[in-house]
């Protein structure tokens, strides 16, 4: 499967979180050139801050498979990983991260942390950055004007009761 194909169902997932009210970063886990597991973010409706896209991708691909170790597999995940996601990917093996739209606040890979770069892993990963990026920035950009206007609009009525 290449890199487009599985960003765009990557973006679906999305998608599927944006609809939901969660903030819409999607995952998908390809191994052997087949998809094994997909996510989105889910932390609100599952009451867990841990349920980010790449943690509910990952924990149903190693559930498939049979083995926490997801050795030759590929993340591909809309937004640049958290620090939490990226320890993920270490511990998992994940052999290759493919994200969309770097993350200025939270990424940890090539934004902020570049946790990958540094510290005592005992594995490392190739990364690909900016895979369909356009899609993925315009998805979580109207995500959040949409909520900023929403927190407007319930200001503006509370005033006026």
């Amino acid at each position: 499967m290449d890199d487009v194909t599985a960003m765009r169902r990557a973006l679906a997932q999305a998608r599927l979180a944006f609809d939901a009210g969660e903030v819409p970063v999607g995952a998908v886990v390809v191994q052997e050139g087949e998809v094994v597991a997909e996510g989105f973010n889910q932390p609100i409706g599952r009451l867990d801050p841990s349920a980010h896209a790449e943690m509910v991708a990952i924990r149903t691909a190693a559930e498939r498979i049979g083995n926490y170790r997801l050795t030759g597999a590929t993340l591909y995940v809309t937004v640049e990983p958290c620090t939490m996601c990226a320890g993920l990917l270490v511990h998992s093996r994940i052999q290759r991260l493919v994200f969309g739209a770097p993350e200025p606040k939270s990424g940890a890979v090539v934004s902020n942390l570049h946790l990958f770069d540094h510290g005592p892993y005992n594995h490392r990963l190739e990364v690909t950055g900016g895979v369909l990026e356009t899609e993925c920035s315009e998805l979580m950009s109207r995500f959040f004007a949409e909520r900023r206007e929403r927190q407007k609009a319930l200001r503006r009525a509370s005033r006026s009761e």
